[in-house]
């Protein structure tokens, strides 16, 4: 019995890493060497080639066969997109990288549980519930990750908001106007807030190449998922329409949003007290109550046993 599972194990691992290889350097047809020879030299004269790294392939290359099988729904895929680009993975192929991710900790986890099960010499059937178990826990971490990454990154750049746009008054009163203040805040504050800094800098790219203000900005709220920031994208949008003042009005919403950071620093620190009371009561209390009751308690006992009591 050790021996068949030695050897099925021995089996199984060859054929993930023969499979791999395959994926990574399989050859490549004469017609999709050609077609990709075109694509360089059209995206060498128009822009900079993109590196693409070695798991970006091995993800896409994973990806297709998924893909066939099942096939993600133009809806979710494009939500899943839109969650990355929350997140800050940009990358083409960074849907291919989380699908190949999530279907590989579904299968690497209920099978470390069935080795664990057959290393401890336990019955296979008894380890059908927790690989049960290991299947939801594998298919639910890399969205929990996610969600994670995504709020993480949506607090950063909610505390670096109000920064920018006071850096952005000073810019436009002194004179610029609004893509160069853009860019302006881009470069001072990229050693501070990096994310909201790149966000500015996409933004301004995409006007610069030729698309319109509103819509380069109503991306910019879609990218970062922050209300505060779709609320700016769309006053900046309506004065840019009126042809009232710019900087005004980015001064006013700065004055409020300074106001409502500060609501939000109280609010957290009034959180932190109520926050404090579940460490406190599980792990001071009990042993407080040892120390100030634990000499009570055996004076008692003594007494109620008639050892006649001990003094501490």
């Amino acid at each position: 019995m050790v021996t068949i599972i030695l050897l099925s194990t021995f089996i199984c691992i060859a054929g993930g890493v023969m499979a791999i290889y395959w994926l990574l350097f399989r050859p490549v047809s004469a017609t999709a060497q050609r077609l990709s020879d075109l694509d360089e030299g059209r995206a060498g004269v128009v822009a900079p080639s993109i590196e693409v790294s070695g798991m970006e392939t091995l993800a896409a290359r994973l990806a297709e066969p998924i893909n066939k099988l099942v096939p993600p729904s133009a809806a979710s895929a494009k939500k899943l997109q839109r969650e990355l680009m929350q997140a800050g993975y940009r990358s083409p192929s960074a849907p291919a990288i989380y699908r190949v991710t999530q279907l590989f900790s579904m299968l690497f986890f209920p099978t470390l549980v069935l080795l664990v099960w057959t290393a401890m010499a336990y019955s296979l059937n008894e380890a059908l519930l927790p690989a049960l178990f290991a299947f939801g826990a594998g298919f639910l971490l890399p969205r929990f990750i996610l969600n994670r990454l995504i709020a993480s990154r949506k607090l950063r750049i909610t505390w670096g908001l109000a920064d920018a746009l006071d850096l952005m008054v000073i810019t436009m009163e002194a004179g610029l106007g609004l893509n160069a203040a853009m860019l302006r805040v881009c470069e001072e504050l990229r050693p501070v807030h990096p994310d909201i800094s790149k966000e500015f800098e996409l933004a301004n790219l995409e006007i610069r190449v030729g698309r319109e203000r509103s819509e380069a900005l109503r991306n910019l709220a879609d990218r970062t998922g922050v209300e505060d920031l779709n609320s700016l994208v769309g006053m900046l949008i309506q004065a840019d329409r009126f042809g009232t003042s710019i900087a005004r009005a980015v001064r006013v919403y700065s004055d409020s949003l300074r106001t409502k950071r500060r609501q939000r620093a109280e609010q957290a620190a009034q959180k932190a007290a109520f926050k404090l009371l579940l460490p406190l009561g599980a792990l001071l209390f009990p042993t407080m109550f040892i120390v100030i009751l634990g000499p009570a308690l055996l004076n008692i006992s003594d007494m109620l046993g008639g050892g006649g009591g001990v003094t501490f």
